[in-house]
């Protein structure tokens, strides 16, 4: 079986640094070190806008956004103390990687004090507080080496660099060579620091032998490896984050696929970071109390276990049917097109057996409930024949929802079960399984809702998020969507397929209210949507397209007097969600409907989350604490309207 993956390469690390430039601006909250069989040291960060976060970092190892941190000692390290006394209520001004080597530095402001911590993420490992002069405040581990010395007082030197992958000439890769005793595919991974695996993939895209020699490459083979170079690395530019499983186990974590592993089952992710979590992280369950050997549980002990058992139970069944519906739209034309042609085998009087033997992705088949059964990304999935993408996706929802309500009703007869142990018992409350921060997700940085259909509908924040959002994220069977008037959100509507006239309703709605008309006091707007093939960068001789704007050639369909309008809402499976009312009133079962009004930003999200703390208490703070509620809020006054 091959060895599972140990630790980020220097491609990982400048992927991972390029994700977490959000984190810019950031405060640092906490700091723990938590040492078990590894030692890990975790920021907490505060974000504006954004809320809470923790960085985890694991010196030698990698450094990644985490959803499920440990928690830390009772009593810190004193490594902890120290990096807390000097960074703690700062804020992060950069976060930089050495030289695409396994180096990073997080520099902080704290008033007009600058310090920061070095990372190296190359083993043994080591995180390093210094100063603004690279002075070593304290290292986690002082060692000393040949020509470096890691320990207080001293200034930090960088180790000796390697070359760069992405910047090196073809005359530096032919001096590379020529000074080499190695073979090529030793030499690509020691001297550029890229690794094995990506040597191997640079050898394999420039179908040269990764065993040759250097000293037998000739002119037009270091020229095919240095196209191979660029090929590779240009990848970058197209990310799908995975993880690569083999034998049912983990075994590597990438940005971008290689050929190595075609032939391997692949989960994805949004992010880099997201992949980064679940490969590397260690997710922690809610503790039940264990009783001491021999100790008799009385009734009121033996029900609050069963309850927190199966809350556990519930959780894991609700994430697994909310992973299977995104698996769905994740392969959205695969599953169309299998369906399609099992529903045209039918109607051609084949039968079952045989449409399982004709069609190698079903798995399993099920004539009597008309269904089958394929394997996606590791998990079996159950499709109804008669059923589409879109309502087989919405099966799995309602199952979710479903699981959500009896998760909601668990809970609660856990706390009534925990208030009749502290009534009776006058201990201390035992601790209540809290609601959890959701993962993030690409859109997350955008505004977004998802359709009454059921399709994500993104949109830009302004005129930076317009860009990045048409350029990395419009695909050509999206929809895209905007108004001419001034602020208002380039908007995509992502699909695989045709889009029903209520979800370009609620995309108009969404354009429209969101832009400036909102500050204006206007009740309607017009906007227009295209195909993607209409929208371009590319201005005619003499004109010039500033940026977060956009050129669209050819039809423009029009909607006109479209009625602004926006709900903000919780879900049953306790998210934060905005957008169209007909939209949130959909998947949300609490909805507070917003027109234009009064109100500030600020002081409307505080107003809304006291509503919502009213409903659900004060846990609710995690997913809709008033920073966050601010973020589905339109620029300008507003009030509640019902």
């Amino acid at each position: 079986m091959m060895a599972m993956k140990q630790g980020m390469t220097s491609i990982d690390v400048a992927v991972t640094i390029a994700e977490l430039q959000h984190l810019v601006g950031a405060r640092i909250e906490k700091i723990y070190e938590i040492t078990d069989d590894i030692t890990r040291i975790r920021l907490n960060l505060y974000l504006f806008g954004e809320g809470r976060c923790d960085l985890v970092i694991v010196p030698g190892s990698c450094m990644y956004l985490t959803t499920h941190p440990l928690a830390g000692p009772r009593i810190p390290p004193t490594f902890a103390m120290t990096l807390r006394k000097y960074l703690s209520h700062g804020r992060i001004v950069s976060i930089t990687q050495y030289d695409f080597d396994r180096i990073v530095e997080i520099k902080t402001m704290r008033g007009e004090v600058a310090n920061g911590i070095i990372l190296e993420l190359f083993p043994p490992g080591n995180v390093i507080l210094v100063n603004h002069e690279q002075r070593i405040i304290l290292p986690l581990h002082p060692v000393t080496f040949r020509g470096r010395r890691i320990r207080s007082g001293e200034i930090y030197k960088l180790p000796d660099m390697q070359l760069n992958p992405v910047e090196i000439t073809e005359d530096e890769l032919h001096t590379l060579f020529s000074e080499s005793d190695m073979n090529l595919v030793k030499t690509l991974a020691t001297k550029l620091n890229m690794g094995g695996i990506v040597a191997e993939e640079v050898c394999f895209c420039s179908k040269v032998d990764k065993n040759i020699d250097c000293s037998d490459l000739s002119e037009e083979t270091i020229r095919a490896v240095h196209r191979g170079i660029a090929d590779v690395f240009g990848r970058m530019d197209h990310l799908r984050p995975h993880i690569v499983y083999r034998d049912g186990s983990k075994i590597d974590v990438l940005p971008y696929e290689i050929s190595r592993y075609n032939d391997c089952k692949k989960q994805y992710f949004g992010t880099f970071n997201e992949a980064l979590d679940e490969f590397f992280g260690v997710k922690v369950e809610p503790q039940i109390i264990e009783k001491k050997p021999g100790a008799r549980q009385n009734r009121l002990e033996h029900r609050r276990s069963q309850q927190e058992k199966a809350i556990l139970r519930f959780k894991r069944e609700k994430s697994n049917m909310e992973t299977k519906a995104e698996t769905i739209y994740i392969h959205y034309q695969l599953i169309d097109e299998t369906l399609a042609a099992i529903r045209s085998a039918l109607e051609n009087g084949r039968t079952w057996d045989e449409i399982h033997a004709d069609n190698p992705v079903v798995k399993r088949i099920d004539p009597r409930n008309r269904s089958i059964t394929i394997e996606l990304d590791g998990m079996d999935i159950t499709l109804d024949a008669e059923k589409n993408v879109p309502q087989n996706a919405q099966v799995y929802y309602d199952k979710s929802k479903k699981i959500a309500s009896k998760l909601d009703g668990a809970l609660h007869a856990l706390d009534h079960t925990c208030k009749l142990m502290e009534e009776r018992t006058k201990v201390a409350k035992p601790k209540i399984l809290s609601i959890k921060r959701p993962k993030p997700r690409w859109y997350d940085r955008f505004r977004w809702f998802r359709s009454s259909d059921g399709l994500l509908v993104v949109g830009g924040r302004g005129v930076a998020s317009n860009e990045e959002l048409v350029k990395k994220y419009l695909e050509k069977r999206d929809i895209f969507m905007h108004s001419q008037t001034p602020g208002a959100p380039a908007t995509i509507i992502k699909t695989e397929g045709s889009v029903p006239e209520q979800t370009i309703a609620e995309a108009a709605q969404f354009a429209i209210s969101y832009s400036s008309i909102w500050k204006t006091g206007q009740y309607t707007g017009d906007c227009y949507w295209v195909y993607p093939d209409q929208v371009s960068k590319t201005p005619e001789h003499g004109e010039f397209v500033s940026k977060g704007a956009f050129i669209i050639r050819g039809k423009r369909n029009y909607l006109r007097d479209v009625r602004i309008s926006i709900a903000i809402g919780i879900t049953e499976d306790m998210h934060l969600i905005g957008g169209p009312v007909s939209a949130v009133a959909k998947h949300a079962g609490r909805v507070i409907e917003i027109v234009p009004g009064r109100f500030s930003q600020d002081d409307l999200a505080k107003k809304i989350y006291r509503i919502f703390s009213e409903s659900f208490g004060r846990s609710i703070k995690v997913v809709a604490s008033p920073d966050q509620i601010v973020r589905f809020l339109p620029p300008g006054g507003s009030e509640i309207k019902s």
